[in-house]
Parts: structure tokens; C-alpha cells; sequence
């Protein structure tokens, strides 16, 4: 059994097609979304990845799964249909990883150095976000 998962942003579509599961983050947590899931409406936590498992239109290769970085949005779940819409967001197969490192770079040292406590700006989150769903880790 399988949903239809659509990905936007903005300025489109970034993804869609069927799947049987989707995990997100969500401000109250991880939320895990299968077929006959009661309608639901999430908010995406910031700086976040979305696993799409068992694509079947051959998008995610061998594993199967699509990941993607997503800065900030909310998803939506009825009649198996997801709704994820984002303000931006990178499939991590698509992501050229020399770019991404480079990107986390230059963000960083626009940052500065932050005290103590205080959280990393949504852009260095969202580069390191970006890294995760490439499958760097670093």
C-alpha cells in the first residue's frame, strides 16, 4: 500500500510520487506516515530532514529512500495524499556535496562566533541539513 507524496516549495514542485512511508521532524516530533494515517497537519522543525521510503519511481536508487533537507514548512496528510510544503528545500541525491561543504563554509563565517547557549543561524542548520541528506555526516 502505497501514498502520494508531493515535495513543494515555492517555486515548485521539487518532488512527487507514490511511497509507502514518509518520516518527518515536526515540532512535536518525529512523525511517521503510512497509508490509512488519520488526517494530521504538522509543522516542519527548522533545518530538518524528510525520508520518503520505498519510492517506486526509481528516484531514491538503490536504497529506495528520497532525503531531503527542508529549511522550514509544515506538512499536511489526508486521503493518503502528503502535503509537504517548504520554504526551501534540496533532495539529497541532487546534492553536490563539494557545493554543500563550501556553502556550510561561507555560512559559518558569516555567522561569526556565537555565545554560548545560543542556537546556530537557520542557515548554517540548514547547510549542515543539506550535507545529512547528500549522506555526509561530517
Amino acid at each position: 500500500m502505497t501514498v502520494r507524496v508531493a515535495l513543494v516549495a515555492p517555486d515548485g514542485e521539487i518532488w512527487s510520487g507514490m511511497a509507502r512511508m514518509v518520516i518527518a521532524k515536526t515540532l512535536d516530533g518525529d512523525l511517521g506516515i503510512l497509508t490509512g494515517h488519520p488526517p494530521v497537519v504538522g509543522i516542519l522543525a527548522d533545518a530538518s530532514l524528510v525520508r520518503i521510503l520505498d519510492v517506486e519511481d526509481g528516484a531514491a536508487g538503490d536504497r529506495g529512500e528520497l532525503r531531503a533537507a527542508v529549511s522550514s514548512g509544515f506538512l499536511s496528510v489526508a486521503d493518503d495524499r502528503i502535503s509537504i510544503l517548504v520554504r526551501e528545500a534540496e533532495l539529497g541525491s541532487r546534492v553536490e556535496v563539494s557545493a554543500a561543504r563550501a556553502r556550510l563554509d561561507a555560512a559559518l563565517s558569516e555567522a561569526g562566533q556565537q555565545p554560548p547557549g545560543e542556537p546556530e543561524p537557520l542557515e548554517v542548520r540548514y547547510s549542515r541539513a543539506v550535507l545529512r541528506a547528500a549522506g555526509d555526516q561530517s
